[in-house]
């Protein structure tokens, strides 16, 4: 079994940064992928980060040179760092995890930009 609890996000200005977290627990040695959707209202879902487990990383163009995930291994923890937001970034964010077939999500954290 997996877990996934999500800190940070929060209410910022335009141009501000944010740093979300997402800790796994439980069998961590089985995930490969993390990465983080986020969901604004009225909006699909939108895969924001991905972190593959050889390293490699994705972004949506529309955070592409702002936005940065990365992995603490030995804290089993991975992060978001979401620099120059934009009042378009506000949305509900959810980490997830990937360990096969299976995926797991995290419970969700507000991100808020003001203009």
């Amino acid at each position: 079994q997996v877990r996934l609890e999500q800190s940070g996000g929060g209410l910022v200005q335009a141009g501000g940064s944010l740093r979300l977290s997402c800790a796994v627990s439980g069998s961590t040695f089985v995930i490969n992928t993390i990465g983080w959707f986020r969901q604004a209202p009225g909006a699909q879902r939108e895969l924001v980060a991905t972190s593959f487990s050889g390293g490699r990383t994705n972004y949506a163009d529309s955070v592409k040179g702002r936005f940065t995930i990365s992995r603490n291994n030995a804290r089993n923890t991975a992060y978001l760092q979401m620099n120059s937001l934009k009042p378009e970034d506000t949305a509900a964010y959810l980490c997830y995890a990937d360990a096969g077939v299976d995926r797991y999500w995290g419970q969700g954290t507000q991100v808020t930009v003001s203009s």
